[in-house]
């Protein structure tokens, strides 16, 4: 298993944009995280395609673009001209999964699939062998800083079981609450990618925080 960390830009100053991305750019970290919401399929609104192209200007690190959206297949192109190079869309908002996979990879893109904290592992059975990426998300999505879902560290051993069972190439990705506290745990259930925002970004030092996350 690989251990990555992707600092969730939810978190970081919107005042100083910049600021952040510059510490991201100069850590540890494998990936930028970018949330973005619509108000309709999460209680909240974040930021879209113009933040996505700002932050490819300055990013040294992939973007991976998480879509907590209703119909996400309508925006795949878009966000791919806006910089994302891997893009992540959510079971449940997904009617149509198989096709909207294929739509990812046919626009250059690495595909993902997010399930919530109450979407069973087990019906990822028939795509887990397409998406490169599976997000488990381990909070409820919509806001930063929620208490991790400790269920999750037994969903990631699931999920790994599935993956190696399919022989299917895809990370699995854990996103909420994730900090120093369960992050060697949930590293050892299985998973490859810590998304981290709040924990990071409001920390003294988030290049040293980054850095502890990775080991």
């Amino acid at each position: 298993m690989k251990k990555m960390v992707a600092p969730s830009l939810l978190a970081a100053d919107f005042s100083n944009l910049s600021k952040d991305i510059e510490i991201v750019n100069q850590s540890e970290a494998d990936w930028f995280h970018l949330d973005i919401m619509d108000g309709v399929f999460v209680p909240n609104i974040s930021f879209g395609i113009p933040v996505v192209e700002a932050v490819k200007k300055h990013a040294q690190k992939p973007l991976d673009v998480h879509l907590m959206i209703v119909q996400p297949e309508k925006y795949i192109t878009a966000f791919r001209d806006a910089g994302a190079d891997l893009l992540n869309v959510h079971y449940e908002a997904s009617p149509h999964l198989h096709r909207t996979v294929q739509e990812i990879h046919n626009a250059g893109m690495k595909a993902g699939v997010t399930i919530n904290p109450h979407t069973p592992v087990a019906l990822l059975e028939d795509i887990i062998e397409m998406v490169d990426l599976v997000l488990i998300m381990s909070v409820n999505p919509g806001f930063g800083g929620q208490k991790f879902i400790e269920h999750t560290f037994h969903r990631v051993e699931q999920l790994r079981n599935l993956i190696n069972k399919k022989n299917s190439k895809a990370l699995i990705e854990v996103d909420g609450g994730v900090s120093t506290d369960n992050s060697a745990q949930l590293y050892e259930a299985g998973a490859d990618v810590l998304v981290s925002g709040s924990f990071i970004f409001k920390s003294d030092d988030p290049v040293q925080t980054i850095s502890e996350l990775k080991k």
